[in-house]
Parts: structure tokens; C-alpha cells; sequence
């Protein structure tokens, strides 16, 4: 018998959503989807908490999402034998902190910018194994660490550091990094660099984009900038990176005359 993945694994929906109001999640297999801004909850749990910037959604259909304010959600639906298998192992809808899965964020952001590339039902397999090891439920942040999240992932682009985020968020940048990393775990300026590498990641999805316009578009100074700083989070430059999602050969760089610095 040939192995046909599509059995196992395949990628029957994508959504790219902003809402302010409540949407449905309807269809047969399994969501998963990142909530990247805002704050929402599912209206079928019994007793709804919401969930901030950062959550895994995890649950089979039907779903319905209840925003607090409004927020934008990048999810993808799977169908197949291990896509129905997982959501079986489901107590239900839910949503998870995206912390202890980090690389599905990434995964979801390469199915919902191309969804018919031949390698999705792969993608969509590893989707599984990444979420497999999602905590039980989101963490519930000081009120001061969900503002400083939900600003960082609206204003990533024209934001310039910690000083000025503490400073539009009325405290002391001390505070801020002492309240942050206390239940984040991360600093903020680390965070801040996470959500810039997770919007590169997106644009570099669309090979027209030329590295320099990645880079401003992200709020990073420069394209060398860009490169030194992805290749420390992911091990790979961003040319490597775009050509291993996008399933071709990797084009060879062409030597930077200078480098640019924060």
C-alpha cells in the first residue's frame, strides 16, 4: 500500500481573522489558530476566562469566539485520522499558552499564507506534534503585562524599545521589565523581538518582498539587522528560511557592503 499523508494529515480550511464582534468556527476536524492581539473568550466553556495575545486555539468545530476587544486570529482547519485522533484527546475546547509551543505560531503563519503549497499536509502534521505539548489552559497576566503584549503586537513596526512602551503604558520601564518577566518569563525587549521575527516570518512567505522592505516593515533598522537577528532565534538567515518554506532550492546571498545597527 502507498503512504498517502493526506489520510493522516490534511488542510481543509484557513482563516486570517479580525473581529470585534462574536465569529463562528464551523467545518469537521480540528482548529487550531493563534490569537496574536486582543482578548477573547469561547462562549461554549462553561465558565469562559479570557485569553490574551499569544493563546493556541485548539478545538474541533463548532466554535464560537467571543472578542473583549478586538483581536485578530490566524487559524487553519485539519482533517484526517491524526488531526480527528487529537481532537478526541480533546476535554474540549480550548485555549492554551502558546509559551509552551512556540513553534506552532510559525506553523500556522505558513499554512494560512499558502494554503495549497504541496508541502501543507506535512505542515499541518507537524502543526499536531507542536500542539500535542500545549498547557491545559492560557496564563492569566496582570492587566499590565496583556496592555504591554496587546501593544507590542499592534505596534511592533514603529515601535522603538522598552523605554518608549513603558512610558505609553504610564510606568516606570523598570516596573515594566520587573512585572513582564516575572509572568512571561521573557523580558519584554525579548518579547518584542519574538513578535518582529513572527511578522518577518509572515512577509517572507511573499517572495516579492525584498529583505530591506522585510526589515522596515518589521521595526528592524536595516536588513543586516534583520539577518543577524533571525539567524540567533532560528538558526537559519531569512534567505534559507524563506526557500525551506517555500520548498525551493535556496538562492545563494549576495555580499552586504555595510552592516547597520540599532
Amino acid at each position: 500500500m502507498i503512504f498517502d499523508p493526506l489520510v493522516f494529515c490534511t488542510l481543509k480550511e484557513t482563516k486570517d481573522l479580525q473581529f470585534s464582534t462574536p465569529i463562528p468556527l464551523e467545518g469537521e476536524g480540528l482548529w487550531i489558530g493563534v490569537l496574536s492581539s486582543g482578548q477573547c473568550a469561547l462562549a461554549d466553556e462553561e465558565a469562559p476566562q479570557l485569553a490574551g495575545a499569544g493563546s493556541l486555539l485548539l478545538g474541533a468545530p463548532p466554535l464560537r469566539l467571543v472578542p473583549a476587544e478586538p483581536c485578530h486570529l490566524a487559524a487553519v482547519l485539519l482533517g484526517g485520522q491524526a488531526a480527528a485522533a487529537f481532537a478526541e484527546g480533546l476535554a474540549g475546547p480550548m485555549f492554551a499558552a502558546g509559551a509552551s509551543c512556540p513553534g506552532a505560531a510559525e506553523l500556522v503563519a505558513q499554512l494560512v499564507a499558502s494554503p495549497s503549497s504541496r508541502r501543507a499536509s506535512a505542515l499541518g502534521y507537524q502543526l499536531l506534534c507542536e500542539s500535542a505539548r500545549a498547557d491545559a489552559a492560557a496564563p492569566s497576566y496582570p492587566p499590565l503585562v496583556t496592555m504591554a503584549i496587546a501593544a507590542m503586537r499592534e505596534h511592533y513596526a514603529g515601535l522603538y524599545g522598552v523605554e518608549e512602551l513603558s512610558e505609553s503604558l504610564g510606568v516606570s520601564k523598570s516596573h515594566l521589565v520587573r512585572v513582564f518577566k516575572a509572568a512571561v518569563g521573557v523580558p519584554p525587549g525579548q518579547y518584542l523581538t519574538g513578535v518582529r521575527i513572527e511578522a518577518a516570518k509572515q512577509l517572507l512567505c511573499h517572495r516579492e518582498y525584498p529583505l530591506e522592505v522585510v526589515a522596515s516593515l518589521c521595526g528592524f533598522s536595516g536588513a543586516n539587522y534583520l539577518c543577524r537577528v533571525f539567524k540567533k532565534a532560528t538558526g537559519q538567515s531569512p534567505t534559507a528560511w524563506r526557500s525551506a518554506a517555500a520548498g525551493v532550492p535556496e538562492l545563494p546571498e549576495l555580499p552586504q557592503e555595510r552592516e547597520l545597527y540599532v
